[in-house]
């Protein structure tokens, strides 16, 4: 449950969320991603806002990983090869995306959801930890595709790494039990956090 949580972001602002596991935060990125509906509250949103980056909904295990693109390409009326080609570039699944996503690896899953997050030009986009997936190599490439290639939109960033959010947030959003409070000042938030 989510409660009194109020915060506006604009366009290239960066807030980081903290809070410790069960506190709220994937469900108030779910929310703000309209991946589940609010029970009360208001949620505006100003800018083309990603579903929560990496997150597998939209794909089945029955559909092909490019059918997959293809049918997010449809949503959002992009060129679907273009987007194929951009999913199975920075997914490195090879001929293998068009076999049934039920048939793959949990990392070439999870590669392929990250990769389809990013195939969309979001004005602000949703990260839930999500760089925390495959291999060395492969979140070097992540960080490169969010924090370089997107860094001038908007995000709003789920991490229990204070250095992550140190280095891209202006400000942080502390949660606890549900609640939550904007700093920011991006050392009181981790000092309140360290304390949780």
């Amino acid at each position: 449950m989510l409660d009194g949580i109020s915060f506006e972001l604009r366009e290239g602002e960066k807030i980081g969320v903290l809070g410790r596991n069960g506190s709220g935060k994937s469900t108030l990125v779910k929310l703000i991603g309209g991946v589940e509906a609010p029970t009360s509250g208001v949620i505006r949103r100003g800018m083309l806002t990603s579903w929560p980056v990496g997150l597998a909904s939209g794909v089945t295990g029955l559909m092909t990983g490019a059918a997959s693109v293809r049918f997010i390409a449809r949503l959002y009326r992009r060129d679907a090869r273009e987007m194929i080609e951009f999913v199975n570039d920075l997914a490195e699944l090879g001929r293998q995306i068009e076999n049934p996503i039920e048939t793959y690896s949990s990392g070439m899953k999870a590669r392929l959801t990250f990769a389809l997050s990013l195939a969309i030009d979001f004005e602000c986009f949703l990260i839930d930890e999500v760089l925390a997936v495959g291999d060395q190599r492969f979140h070097r490439k992540c960080h490169e595709e969010v924090f370089h290639k997107r860094g001038h939109r908007a995000m709003i960033l789920i991490s229990h790494d204070t250095g992550v959010i140190r280095q891209y947030c202006r400000s942080a959003l502390v949660k606890k039990a549900g609640r939550g409070r904007v700093f920011d000042d991006l050392e009181l938030a981790f000092r309140i956090y360290s304390t949780l």
